[in-house]
């Protein structure tokens, strides 16, 4: 049996119980999982060991690299400025970022950039994943190619380039860095353990992913030669692969998509905000406006990148039909390669995190998070806290 260690308030013995049974029957080496009501925490667990051996095990501190849960963070950063007015998620987008404009995109407004539906999910010149270390490359390239299709017409997954977009409006219009901005007007007041660019100050107790089989394009077995004109093709560019998390350079980059490091409480009460309102632990970030801006649907359907159906708002993915993940209505979401997520469920007040070093295969994780996720539920349904 794995150690669990932590925290958990009465009503929630069955997340306990459901997080140590990942790692007896769902695999899991090392991870933590946090719940918020009201922005409070009253679930803080982790468990298991930095590595398949068993020989480090994972403590209080630890953080991990969570791949595009770090999108929720360069998204939420937007949406602060949107709630300062000094942002309109409606504008076009080379009102602030005026070289933006350049190949007919003066038809991408701000909303698109935070909802896959932009048309930019991929660079048109082939990129290594080094080149992610570049900003000011990586950003120009972006500001300089026409879209792939019609801004707002579907979603298709922008699985890098959304953070350097995103990022890139945030420093044209405060001056910092999505990394910066995030550190001090989010994470810092709500004591949120979460990096978008990790300092050396933490290297120490930074844990390795480890990585799932590789992903195959084409065929299930390998043996089909991809479509290289496809817009999936296309759209993974740079190819990554997992080992790249454990340099150090990648980890010093801001890649606001990809690159951010935290634990599960960190990860939590980062996006409690969202959950709670607007206003969280004496910190108020978001207007309800704009809390209720992000439930605007801009994409539902199949995802032309991803190949499954999904339901974008403005910033977050959101609970439907198709992709039911809550019994409750306003609900928003975003997960990370191998498995990590996050889920704010504004009808409850609650934030769910999920992360852990074992990666699942696939892009869109396991069922590891999820079976946490209902137990949440069921701990919601069986208390009298909402």
């Amino acid at each position: 049996m794995v150690d669990i260690d932590g925290q958990c308030t009465a009503p929630f013995g069955a997340v306990k119980d459901a997080f140590a049974s990942n790692f007896e029957h769902n695999g899991d080496v090392g991870a933590s999982v946090a719940v918020t009501i009201d922005g409070e925490l009253v679930v803080d667990l982790w468990g298991g060991t930095l590595d398949v051996a068993g020989t480090t095990p994972w403590e209080r501190d630890t953080i991990i690299n969570v791949f595009s849960t770090t999108k929720t963070m360069s998204c939420l950063s937007l949406l602060v400025l949107a709630s300062r007015g000094l942002v309109d998620v409606d504008a076009p987008v080379e009102r602030y970022w005026p070289e933006f404009g350049a190949a007919g995109k003066g038809n991408v407004l701000v909303r698109h950039l935070l909802s896959h539906t932009a048309g930019l999910p991929g660079w048109d010149q082939r990129l290594d994943g080094v080149d992610l270390y570049d900003w000011d490359k990586v950003t120009s390239l972006l500001a300089a190619q026409a879209t792939w299709w019609e801004p707002g017409w579907k979603s298709g997954y922008h699985g890098i380039s959304q953070g350097n977009l995103v990022g890139e409006v945030v420093r044209r219009v405060d001056g910092r860095s999505v990394g910066r901005f995030f550190a001090e007007e989010i994470a810092d007041p709500l004591g949120a353990d979460f990096h978008i660019g990790t300092g050396p100050e933490h290297d120490h107790r930074v844990a390795l992913v480890i990585p799932a089989p590789p992903l195959v394009f084409g065929s299930a077995d390998g043996t089909k030669e991809p479509d290289r004109s496809s817009i999936p093709y296309r759209a993974a560019n740079p190819r990554l692969v997992a080992e790249q998390s454990w340099e150090i350079p990648w980890r010093r980059a801001e890649i606001p998509a990809a690159g951010g490091h935290g634990n599960a409480r960190g990860v939590a009460l980062a996006q409690s905000v969202v959950s709670a309102g607007g206003s969280t632990r004496g910190v108020e970030l978001l207007s309800k406006e704009i809390v209720e801006r992000i439930f605007d649907v801009q994409a539902a359907g199949r995802d032309l990148v991803l190949g499954i159906g999904v339901t974008f708002g403005v910033g977050y993915g959101l609970n439907s039909p198709r992709a039911p993940i809550s019994p409750n209505e306003r609900v928003c979401y975003w997960g990370g390669w191998g498995g990590s997520l996050v889920v704010n469920d504004v009808d409850a007040g609650m934030t769910m995190a999920y992360v852990m070093n074992r990666m699942g295969e696939g892009t869109v994780g396991d069922d590891r998070a999820h079976t946490i996720l209902r137990a949440v539920y069921a701990s919601l349904d069986s208390s009298a806290l909402r």
